[in-house]
């Protein structure tokens, strides 16, 4: 689990500036991906290729037999998952990092020249805790960033299918090519064990792109309301000055 502990304190730094959503989508990464992949699944795939047995003796037929039905382990393949699916929130990490560098800036340069209380430029984006708010560039960055994940998601799974051929892990594999004399048939060890954490890890994968789909909704919702209410809040009666009551006009009496 060592080797995860810097990605894993990278996304923990996004938490405080996601959504709702995005701290679920966090805490699945860490739990259901990153945390099992370190646990047991390495474990289950490191002997797949040395207790795999072939119907012949050949010298390099299992080998060239392997080759054929994993041209990439599933560990190696859910870890370069991960990693990729990461990147596009890492990046807006970066951005938001520098956005709070930029403004702090800002904020200090500010106070030097007009005082404590004399600020004439407020930071747009976040405040003194270095907490930001979702909107104008950073809602677009943040958008695209869900978009990207959503797109890698679902390319992962796809690509998963045409990279084996296969969703659950086969009994055996038949090959016939050299340096195999025949058609030989090789037999893989605990294939039901490595089916069942094959259909988790899709489904886990199936899960995010719902959840990043969810965020990108709520997120449009949210700000389309917030619009609404600040539009209807710049149109109100008071706003306009309407409905107050005029001090100056005569009242006059029948």
């Amino acid at each position: 689990m060592g080797e995860w502990s810097f990605l894993s304190d990278l996304l923990d730094k996004v938490q405080s500036h996601s959504t709702v959503v995005g701290k679920v989508w966090m805490s699945v990464l860490f739990l259901f991906r990153i945390f099992i992949l370190a646990a047991g699944v390495d474990k289950i795939w490191g002997d797949e290729q040395s207790n795999m047995d072939c119907n012949t003796k050949s010298v390099g037929c299992k080998n060239a037999c392997y080759d054929q039905a994993f041209p990439m382990s599933h560990t190696r393949f859910w870890v370069l998952q991960i990693l990729t699916v990461s990147t596009p929130t890492l990046i807006y990490l970066g951005h938001v990092l520098l956005v709070i560098r930029r403004e702090n800036k800002l904020r200090r340069s500010v106070k030097q020249k007009f005082g404590k209380d004399g600020m004439i430029k407020a930071p747009k984006y976040s405040d003194e805790r270095g907490k930001v708010q979702l909107k104008g560039a950073l809602l677009c960055s943040y958008m695209i960033q869900l978009l990207s994940r959503v797109l890698l998601e679902v390319a992962f799974i796809v690509g998963q299918y045409y990279i084996y051929g296969f969703i659950l892990m086969p009994d055996k594999i038949a090959f016939s090519h050299k340096p195999c004399p025949s058609e030989v048939h090789c037999y893989i060890t605990r294939p039901t064990e490595k089916s069942v954490f094959i259909v988790f890890m899709l489904a886990v994968a199936v899960f995010s792109v719902i959840l990043n789909i969810v965020e990108i909704f709520h997120l449009i919702v949210s700000k389309a309301r917030e619009r609404k209410r600040r539009n209807s809040g710049l149109f109100s009666p008071e706003t306009l000055g309407l409905n107050k009551p005029n001090y100056n006009e005569k009242v006059t009496f029948c």
